[in-house]
């Protein structure tokens, strides 16, 4: 028989807290597919704008169209893309690793090379961010020449790319090894 009990309604803890984690980890992976289709769309505008909607112009001889501002979509989708990118490859563990020598070792030292250098890329990831965030304060008062957009929103992709790399970092530092194909 059906029942409305609240146990039936509602997942347990456990269970809400990883389907909450695996809609947050899709966040960025959504974001990076929206800025890669902004990217191809602003190109292809660009283009079109320079090549045909030029030429068309001086053909008419009329005051031509800017696109200057294509250039500036560009760079801001280009370093949020990167930035994000590099912090899902972390967490995807799809970035370059040269094994040589480290899988002829013990896994206990495995273990403890896998965490210091998932360690240094949290450092890093931090690094960036603490960076970004003082070049967002140092630039806040700056414009985009084109469409007037703070120069901050540019720099903010470094201090959210460098937060995603050092959680995913961390994430990966106190995570089993993989087994399977050898890491680093």
């Amino acid at each position: 028989m059906f029942s409305w009990s609240s146990a039936a309604r509602r997942p347990s803890l456990p269970e809400f807290r990883l389907r909450m984690l695996r809609i947050l980890s899709a966040v960025p992976k959504f974001a990076v597919t929206a800025l890669i289709i902004l990217a191809i769309l602003n190109l292809l505008v660009g283009v079109i704008l320079r090549y045909f909607v030029g030429a068309i112009t001086n053909w008419l001889d009329v005051d031509p169209v800017p696109f200057t501002w294509v250039e500036e979509v560009g760079e801001l989708s280009l370093a949020w893309l990167t930035l994000i990118g590099a912090a899902i490859g972390i967490q995807s563990r799809s970035h370059f690793a040269l094994s040589v020598f480290v899988h002829r070792l013990p896994e206990a030292t495995q273990l403890w090379i896998h965490r210091l250098n998932h360690a240094l890329i949290t450092a890093v990831g931090l690094l960036v961010a603490w960076y970004g965030f003082k070049l967002c304060l140092l630039n806040r008062t700056l414009t985009t020449p084109g469409l007037e957009i703070n120069l901050a929103w540019l720099y903010a992709s470094s201090v959210v790319g460098g937060i995603l790399i050092a959680i995913y970092g961390f994430a990966m530092m106190i995570s089993p090894l993989p087994h399977g194909d050898p890491q680093h």
